[in-house]
């Protein structure tokens, strides 16, 4: 859908890096903390370099761009931009383009540049928005049938609904946190194998789920469905997500009502948004379908419907591999494309009811798994509910996550030699309290 055979080039040398995440093609957006700054900026990085765009904009390096859109980059957040939706972020980024690749640009030999393209490894990254609501979908085939079989062996893993909408529920906004910021292990109440009465105390059975997220932009109106078609005119960017899960209160709790203090307590996000202007070139023809599968309903059928050829692995470092100088471990590989569900049918579905959404609501797609057992998304799926576990370079094993351990969510996009990377999605688990 997009052609990335004639590359531009940045005069930046580190954009140049055929494995850096951060080419000028991709230029997404975030929020990061320097020194020298009260309040945090907005930037975009480039290379091994952050642009800082309020002192760009202060400085007249962005001149190319209306007033209006140009106030929205000396906030603390992206939802003022992000809620003049996709139009107004793709001026941003042409004008980033050309500042960014053209041999002349004035900000190149600029006594300014230093303080405007700061080094990556000098900032600290923010939440990139301030998040109104928070909605957790469970939009994977495969990560829902093998949930299904491990609970229900005797019956269909798939429930009637499944594949008719996309099932979700509302998260938890406040405990969205950025990545790099510990996870505190939590406590609840659990039952034992022979079932109540109850206890409470520290999750046992702490796991992650891979997951993708993505922001929205423009805002909708209440009353007022999103048509699927002008769905992606509603989001602003996409970003990498581990929503921490406890399944033992998890078990406990859910019935009726669904997950509740077993996804509560924390979900970490990427801090760049990558824009889907960034991501065109990577959209294929998709969700997968079987030939038995039923038919959409209309409002979540479209004939622009496509997946995200993005690819996604989840590592996991001890505390005793970081101790001993030794590398995360990969433990599982997976890929976007392989969900049932789009984020055109999501904010569709979302919407149906006339539920409005605001600039700087995030929704997540729910963990994402493939076919194999390499592509499972969180422990509980990669060793079968604990019952085949897994084995790190220290020796250990593991079940589900240990006090101590890091879980590390990379992601990319690859075609045609051009490489749109995210960053990471890190978080180590502390101890419970008492």
């Amino acid at each position: 859908m997009g052609n990335v055979n004639e590359r531009t080039r940045s005069w930046i040398e580190s954009a140049g890096d055929p494995d850096g995440d951060f080419p000028i093609e991709n230029l997404p957006l975030g929020v990061f903390e320097r020194d020298d700054a009260e309040a945090p900026r907005i930037g975009v990085p480039i290379g091994e370099q952050v642009l800082d765009l309020r002192e760009a904009w202060e400085n007249g390096f962005l001149g190319g761009l209306s007033g209006s859109l140009g106030r929205t980059l000396e906030a603390s957040s992206l939802n003022d931009l992000a809620s003049l939706g996709r139009s107004a972020s793709g001026e941003l980024r042409g004008v980033l383009t050309t500042l960014l690749s053209d041999e002349s640009s004035p900000l190149r030999t600029s006594d300014q540049r230093d303080r405007i393209l700061l080094p990556a490894s000098a900032i600290d990254s923010c939440l990139p928005f301030s998040i109104g609501d928070y909605t957790d979908f469970y939009a994977s085939e495969n990560h829902a049938t093998n949930v299904g079989r491990m609970f229900r062996p005797d019956g269909d893993p798939l429930l009637p609904n499944w594949k008719h909408l996309p099932v979700g529920y509302h998260g938890r906004a406040s405990s969205v946190v950025e990545s790099g910021r510990p996870i505190r292990r939590p406590s609840g109440q659990t039952v034992g194998p022979d079932g109540p009465p109850p206890k409470h105390g520290p999750c046992r059975l702490l796991d992650y789920e891979l997951e993708v997220g993505f922001f929205l932009g423009r805002s909708s109106e209440l009353g007022t469905p999103i048509p699927i078609e002008q769905a992606l005119d509603h989001v602003f960017g996409l970003v990498l997500v581990n929503d921490w899960s406890a399944r033992d209160i998890q078990k406990w709790e859910y019935q009726p009502l669904g997950p509740f203090n077993a996804k509560n307590f924390g979900t970490t996000i990427s801090p760049w948004v990558v824009t889907l202007d960034a991501l065109e070139p990577f959209m294929v023809a998709g969700p997968p379908r079987k030939a038995d599968d039923p038919a959409t309903l209309p409002y979540l059928t479209s004939d622009q419907d496509v997946a995200i050829d993005l690819e996604l692995e989840v590592l996991i470092q001890s505390a005793d591999m970081r101790t001993r100088g030794m590398a995360p471990h990969r433990i599982s590989i997976g890929n976007y494309r392989d969900m049932y569900w789009t984020i055109a049918q999501m904010v569709a579905h979302h919407t149906s009811t006339g539920c409005d959404l605001r600039s700087g609501d995030m929704m997540a797609s729910g963990t994402v798994s493939g076919p194999d057992e390499e592509n499972r998304g969180c422990l509980l799926e990669r060793t079968w509910r604990g019952e085949n576990p897994i084995s790190l370079p220290d020796g250990t094993e593991r079940r589900f996550l240990l006090d101590g351990d890091e879980v590390v969510i990379r992601g990319w996009c690859r075609n045609d030699g051009l490489r749109i990377g995210f960053g990471e999605c890190r978080g180590i688990i502390t101890p419970a309290l008492g």
